[in-house]
């Protein structure tokens, strides 16, 4: 059985338009849709809890028809996805956590309520992105706010250096091109620091690195074009301090922008202030995190 598309949905805007984002994900996929909305019961200020009661609370009615509503409408936008649902007590991250394990592409909004209400440490879409056991996919607002474009219109954006969690990034970028007809923009950004092998000039150590940067580049774009041959790709070898500062203004014309989860220089990790957190955050478009499946944190 297809591993399904998963998104986290709590009956806001910015969640309700993820789930349309995830719809079109699952169908280019041919994958069912799971919609999953996690939730916490408040317990009353005297009430106390007891440690020992064996069911679960239920969740609230208003939930339930939100699922349901939710689900029919997807049905009738998408005619021949499989919309399935789920609610999970205990919180939305850990229930989207717990989905990802057999999940090929998780889905959530960048706003939303409650736990979803933001990419700030603590909050739900920063917990996701971390610890997820697959590739997360950060839905963003349409930009200028209100406007009508698709926020997947454009070409797919990688940004590679190397590493192996480039390499997913980049492998999960070029099915992703396929999948919606559109470019490939792959993108290297390097300069010199102290890993760079010192010659006898500045100019001869410059142009050294950026050989080096090139061929890796080249190189990122060679396995992608193996695998597809039929791919457009494009390759953007940029000079620059600033790697997160770059892929965000090439986010501003792309329809996704794929990352990994750790890599080298500025993709190096998933804390805060981290590149890969960052774009999640400010990125113009919609924003991949590549785990690798079975991903631990």
């Amino acid at each position: 059985m297809t591993d399904p598309v998963v998104v986290g949905v709590d009956g806001s805007p910015p969640s309700e338009m993820a789930a349309q984002y995830a719809a079109d994900a699952a169908v280019r996929r041919s994958a069912p849709l799971m919609l999953v909305h996690g939730y916490l019961h408040p317990f009353r200020y005297g009430v106390p809890f007891d440690p020992y009661a064996v069911r679960l609370p239920p969740p609230s009615d208003e939930a339930v028809q939100m699922l349901d509503e939710l689900a029919a409408e997807l049905r009738t936008t998408h005619p021949d996805l499989t919309v399935a649902t789920r609610q999970a007590p205990g919180g939305p991250a850990a229930a989207l956590i717990d989905a990802s394990q057999h999940a090929q592409l998780l889905v959530v909004g960048s706003r939303g309520h409650g736990g979803f209400s933001g990419l700030l440490l603590g909050s739900v879409s920063a917990q996701v992105t971390a610890h997820a056991h697959c590739p997360v996919l950060v839905v963003r607002p349409p930009e200028p706010p209100g406007s009508a474009a698709k926020p997947d219109a454009g070409p797919v954006v990688v940004g590679v250096d190397g590493s192996a969690a480039s390499a997913l990034a980049a492998a999960f970028a070029a099915d992703e091109a396929v999948r919606r007809d559109t470019k490939l923009i792959a993108i290297h950004i390097w300069s010199l620091d102290a890993s760079t092998p010192p010659r006898s000039t500045y100019e001869e150590t410059e142009a050294t690195a950026g050989a080096a940067a090139e061929a890796l580049l080249a190189g990122a774009a060679a396995e992608a074009q193996r695998n597809h041959p039929e791919l457009n790709i494009e390759r953007q070898l940029v000079h620059a301090l600033d790697p997160t500062q770059r892929l965000l203004d090439a986010s501003r014309n792309a329809g996704l922008l794929v990352v990994g989860s750790r890599g080298r220089g500025g993709f190096s990790g998933l804390l805060l202030g981290s590149t890969s957190q960052a774009l999640a955050h400010h990125a113009h478009c919609p924003v991949v995190i590549a785990h690798p499946h079975g991903h631990r944190g």
